[in-house]
């Protein structure tokens, strides 16, 4: 099998370059909406979870959406001429795909969301207990895992793995992609 990590790598920040343009959309909405005291009410916790409705799911399921496609690839993945699919060389579902991202994405995102928020609410409380270090440590350590990964043995990720994907070359016409 190939490995091809800088090239996953230049793929994902193409795709996160995309995912940046939805958060500016938002921010150009909640920023407006925070201001004029709509979100007054709201509180952390609730803003959290509503920032997860409207910008992870979203992302975690239009990615899924991409890589299940005819193509198997995200914009980045396109770009850069990488599909993703199956052990058996098949197009993968939206399921697995769906699967494959919300390990990859909506995991390390919302660990990362629950740190934040523990911190900041211990924090108000004058002490910070050993649970809210580990969850900040598991925010930092899952995404470096994932591009160590790239770069060790197989260079297959975890996420790839819990999903039954792998990411290849996609074919040129005629013939077929590398292993």
């Amino acid at each position: 099998m190939h490995r091809h990590p800088w090239r996953r790598l230049l793929a994902w920040l193409i795709d996160w370059v995309c995912v940046l343009v939805w958060v500016g959309i938002l921010v150009a909405i909640g920023v407006p909406l925070y201001l004029s005291g709509v979100t007054g009410g709201v509180g952390p916790i609730s803003l959290n979870v509503i920032s997860g409705l409207v910008l992870v799911v979203p992302v975690t399921v239009v990615l899924a959406a991409l890589e299940a496609s005819r193509s198997g690839a995200t914009l980045g993945k396109r770009v850069l001429h990488l599909r993703v699919q199956t052990h058996q060389d098949a197009r993968v579902s939206f399921g697995r795909a769906l699967a494959r991202n919300a390990l990859k994405i909506a995991l390390p995102w919302a660990v990362g969301h629950v740190a934040v928020i523990a911190i900041v609410v211990s924090s108000e409380a004058g002490s910070v207990p050993p649970w809210v270090w580990v969850v900040t440590i598991a925010a930092y350590v899952l995404p470096i895992a994932y591009v160590v990964a790239l770069f060790v043995r197989s260079g297959r990720t975890p996420y790839d793995a819990a999903a039954g994907t792998s990411v290849v070359l996609a074919a040129q016409v005629g013939s077929r992609a590398p292993r």
